[in-house]
């Protein structure tokens, strides 16, 4: 059996950014506060866990005074960065530079007295801290469907989450530009991740099965398997070796194993050597 794994996936620029300023933090202190999940993945999670870092909740913020908080790559809103002030609280910002200029734009666009809709999942990080911009005036859609029921009066301006599908951004953009009289589409997809679709589909499609890796809690992820499915109908999403079905793989010729924004290499790499050992296959590219 042969079996690869795709260098294009893992984390993305921001997420490494996060996780290095986590990581040297804890070396000096051995303890860090990082406001909810430094990234959607369980058990990168739990490693960073086991070096010291302590998650916490907006609501584990507002009681604490005097310490230090990681703010991770999916950004915040203007809401947290006024509390921490109020409370002595140094925060250590590893938002993503893609993150961070989408807000802006978004403000701007805000303070032009133009609605805001949001392309993205209700209540997840980065769409919460691009909805902060707008004082909660942001609506937010999910789909072609709810964005053609939308009624809005005045200048539309449509944003994305930047981990979102681009084909679904051009489907909804496509669908509002019919609707709405004043209406200004920006694609504010992050490059680094739709330049993956392409290239998972090139890789999914030169394999006999596909063990995709990613967190449960992943939009990213769960896009990215997507399209690996529509290449590759034997694909199969996991979140850890546990959850890996050995009888879907045995007579493949050839495996490929891949993940998404928020997968860990380590994570792919311990799925490709257990399958390595278990199918004693002659190489295992990385």
């Amino acid at each position: 059996m042969h079996i690869e794994i795709d260098q294009h996936s893992g984390f993305c620029f921001g997420v490494v950014y996060a996780i290095e300023m986590a990581e040297d933090r804890l070396k000096e202190t051995g303890e860090l506060y990082c406001l909810g999940d430094i990234v959607h993945n369980d058990k990168e999670v739990e490693r960073l866990q086991n070096l010291g870092l302590k998650v916490i909740s907006h609501d584990d913020l507002r009681g604490m005074k005097d310490t230090t908080v990681l703010i991770r790559a999916h950004g915040e809103p203007p809401e947290t960065y006024r509390i921490a002030m109020e409370n002595n609280i140094e925060l250590i910002d590893a938002s993503c530079p893609v993150v961070l200029k989408l807000q802006n734009r978004v403000r701007q666009a805000y303070d032009d007295d133009r609605q805001i809709v949001i392309l993205g999942k209700k209540g997840h990080a980065e769409v919460n801290g691009l909805v902060g911009q707008t004082q909660q005036d942001a609506i937010i859609v999910s789909s072609v469907e709810e964005a053609e029921a939308l009624e809005i009066d005045g200048p539309v301006s449509l944003y994305s989450q930047t981990t979102k599908s681009t084909k679904l951004l051009y489907e909804v953009q496509e669908s509002m530009n019919s609707k709405f009289e004043d209406f200004k589409a920006n694609d504010t997809i992050c490059r680094q991740v739709s330049n993956r679709e392409p290239e998972l589909k090139k890789f999914a499609a030169k394999h006999d099965a596909i063990v995709f890796v990613a967190g449960k809690k992943s939009s990213n992820g769960k896009a990215l398997y997507q399209t690996t499915k529509s290449i590759n109908a034997n694909s199969y999403f996991i979140s850890d070796l546990d959850e890996l079905d050995l009888s879907l793989l045995k007579g493949k010729n050839s495996i490929g194993i891949c993940g998404a924004t928020s997968t860990p290499m380590w994570l792919m790499e311990k799925v490709a050597e257990y399958l390595h050992k278990t199918f004693n296959s002659e190489e295992v590219l990385a």
